[in-house]
């Protein structure tokens, strides 16, 4: 098995771990509400967090398994080498906008609130912890779109 089936398997488990404690969290949430009353403080934000989690992540996850939506019009009118070419152009372009917005974008407001040391609400969480999903996935983005170009 090689690295990029071992990084698929780990974040593929990760997403349905995401998922199931988002899925308990919101049962729990709507049995506090209507059948004990008394609506449970921090499962609106913990369900936030995941969801935020859950999204970028999987991002990346389907960056990976190249199942993300296209549109396929300019492709299918191009010769073989013409779609290497624009699926080069494209692998690069998708590498710089991940690397601009995700790996420093993020590291940068990861930074930034771990300085300035801030919290959520409810959970006391580090906000940082919720942004640090960020670089991590530009990163795994990143790593698929440069193994992909490395195919080509």
């Amino acid at each position: 098995m090689g690295l990029r089936n071992k990084i698929d398997l780990i974040v593929g488990k990760a997403l349905i771990v995401i998922m199931a404690i988002m899925v308990i969290n919101v049962l729990w949430q709507v049995f506090s509400r209507y059948i004990l009353g008394s609506p449970s403080s921090f499962t609106d934000e913990l369900a936030r967090y995941l969801m935020i989690w859950l999204g970028v992540l999987g991002a990346a996850y389907v960056s990976g398994k190249n199942g993300h939506v296209a549109i396929d019009l300019i492709p299918s009118k191009l010769s073989g080498q013409g779609q290497k070419r624009l699926k080069r152009i494209v692998g690069t372009m998708i590498i710089l906008f991940s690397l601009a917005a995700f790996v420093i974008g993020g590291s940068r407001l990861v930074y930034i609130t771990f300085v300035l040391e801030q919290y959520s609400p409810a959970l006391q969480l580090p906000l940082a912890v919720v942004y640090l999903i960020l670089p991590i996935s530009g990163i795994l983005i990143i790593y698929y779109k440069l193994l992909d170009l490395k195919k080509l």
